[in-house]
């Protein structure tokens, strides 16, 4: 399909004008949007899919499982892709990731009930995939609003992702799974939580630069981020430096992209 080099006026306009960038607030997405300031747009997560399904944002960062409803929903007819990948910043973690966790208040193997953060899209899915392959279960699944606590539910598991996962909870659990450990344990391989995708048809060759170059910048800043973010989010310095620099890492590189695939056929 080759572009029309008679660009329609609606079409410049749309160059012209700053793209529209939707991000979210949580401390992990800190290190990609460093510097950026003016250019963004926050909301929630499975908000800033929405928005970017309907034309409202050009570029989201969105949970990964969003990726597969712009695959899925893509129309082959139209000949319309869906959202595409547009840099190689990522929030992804190899190994434990501290800030995705499940509670068991039973044995693993005999949960039924299943409660999930409502903020949580991708974990969810992460979760029911792991407990799936594990021990086959498929357990009911009840929403865990953002202002409840933990004890506020009497499901057998309970998923918390976020500021409220990274905390300690009193104890009384048989088991808890960090999600990120789980799924390398399992497959060898990073999850990808998080990647900046484009609005199908958008021409995001600069935003993808732009966005590149964040990420470079909050990666060499990270002591510094830590410094400004760790006492909103209850964490000493150290705390929120070791989060951001040893849980987390920001690089969507082959093995990342493998990750995935996996995960698209395991959801």
């Amino acid at each position: 399909h080759h572009r029309s080099l008679h660009a329609t006026p609606k079409v410049r306009e749309a160059a012209s004008r700053q793209p529209r960038i939707g991000a979210v607030q949580y401390l992990n997405t800190r290190p990609l949007i460093y510097g950026l300031g003016g250019e963004l747009i926050f909301d929630l997560p499975s908000r800033l899919a929405d928005r970017l399904a309907q034309g409202e944002l050009d570029v989201g960062l969105i949970p990964s499982i969003e990726l597969f409803q712009g695959m899925a929903h893509a129309g082959e007819a139209s000949g319309q892709a869906g959202y595409q990948i547009i840099s190689r910043a990522c929030i992804a973690c190899r190994g434990p990731v501290m800030s995705v966790r499940l509670f068991f208040r039973t044995r693993p193997e005999r949960v039924r009930t299943l409660a999930v953060d409502e903020g949580s899209r991708t974990s969810a899915a992460l979760c029911r995939i792991l407990l799936a392959q594990r021990f086959g279960l498929a357990p009911s699944l009840e929403t865990l609003p953002l202002d409840a606590t933990i004890d506020q539910t009497s499901a057998d598991a309970v998923l918390l992702i976020g500021d409220r996962a990274i905390g300690p909870t009193d104890g009384g659990f048989q088991a808890v799974w960090d999600l990120g450990d789980e799924w390398f344990r399992s497959t060898g391989l990073p999850f990808v939580f998080a990647v900046w995708a484009a609005r199908p048809g958008f021409d995001a060759n600069r935003v993808g630069q732009l966005l590149d170059a964040a990420r470079d910048r909050g990666g060499a800043n990270l002591a510094a981020i830590a410094a400004a973010e760790a006492a909103s989010h209850g964490l000493t310095v150290p705390q929120c430096l070791d989060y951001l620099s040893d849980n987390l890492h920001y690089d969507l590189g082959p093995q990342e992209k493998r990750a995935l695939q996996l995960f698209y056929r395991e959801a």
